[in-house]
């Protein structure tokens, strides 16, 4: 087995126990927040060893960075301590996301006979800055744009559910 195979499965299997300890810390918001951290930076590392530098560095810095630390903020200040759900009513929601999981899960392995193919040579510039600069100032300028106002909506929002509880 090669070295970036290698590092790719190491980084690969970071990230999926990175998720997993996102999905499975639903007792303390800030340690699922912290998995979330592990899992884009070892995605990150995985962008790097497919030689798109630029966009590995973002997903480090954009993603592990600025919205993670928008999301500790925005829990630290919330300061979710008590349930807000009844036993019942939580029950039904984990069974209903596990429906869901296993729903989603099957319609992954229907896709995975036919996902291992060639894979096409990349293109000269892939994950370089000039790409993706043009393509995220020409075509998704809108996108980018309506993200930033969504964040800049959730941060004030989260600012009056927390002014609201002190006074």
């Amino acid at each position: 087995m090669m070295d970036g195979a290698l590092f790719f499965y190491i980084f690969a299997a970071l990230a999926v126990a990175g998720a997993l300890g996102m999905v499975l810390n639903f007792r303390n918001a800030v340690a699922g927040a912290l998995s979330l951290v592990g899992t884009m930076v070892s995605l990150g590392a995985i962008y790097v060893l497919l030689d798109a530098y630029l966009i590995g560095v973002l997903q480090v810095l954009v993603y592990a960075g600025a919205i993670v630390v928008l999301f500790l903020f925005v829990v630290m200040l919330l300061n979710l301590r008590r349930e807000s759900f009844s036993a019942e009513r939580q029950r039904a929601v984990k069974l209903a996301a596990a429906g869901l999981g296993v729903l989603v899960l099957l319609a992954f392995l229907s896709l995975l006979p036919g996902a291992f193919r060639e894979a096409a040579a990349l293109p000269e510039g892939f994950g370089g800055y000039r790409q993706v600069g043009m393509a995220l100032f020409t075509d998704w300028l809108l996108a980018f744009e309506a993200t930033s106002l969504l964040l800049l909506a959730a941060m004030v929002g989260a600012v009056i559910l927390a002014k609201r509880d002190i006074e």
